[in-house]
């Protein structure tokens, strides 16, 4: 049982680091989109901010994900679960404040249209 615990533990720290890339190359793939396209004259700063802001969304969830194994295989202290609590409560309000930046909305104000893309996908 130790062994197991031991593997999910190291399964946690690759979803962590998998993370943290995520978030590293969104960061330098929408940087470098940015800087090309400025020198064809093209795109705005207002499109940076999109791809780096999906980015970053994409490498908090799987932040979130690598924090709830990490949390499940420990011993689920109080202090523990009281913790994992306030980071994935900080994880979505950031989240949250992502998306209202990208869309100019938050995700439950889609539009009839929009949800029955969705559902089709």
């Amino acid at each position: 049982m130790e062994r197991l615990e031991l593997y999910i533990t190291y399964i946690a720290k690759f979803i962590e680091v998998a993370g943290i890339i995520t978030i590293l190359l969104a960061t330098i793939i929408s940087l470098g989109k940015y800087v090309l396209a400025k020198q064809s004259g093209g795109r705005s700063y207002k499109l940076l901010r999109q791809q780096l802001g999906k980015g970053i969304l994409l490498g908090l969830e799987i932040l979130v994900a690598a924090d709830i194994i990490a949390t499940v295989v420990t011993e689920p202290t109080m202090d523990k679960v009281l913790t994992l609590g306030v980071i994935v409560l900080i994880r979505t309000f950031l989240s949250l404040s992502i998306e209202l930046e990208i869309e100019g909305r938050f995700p439950w104000q889609r539009t009839a249209g929009e949800n029955r893309l969705d559902q089709e996908s």
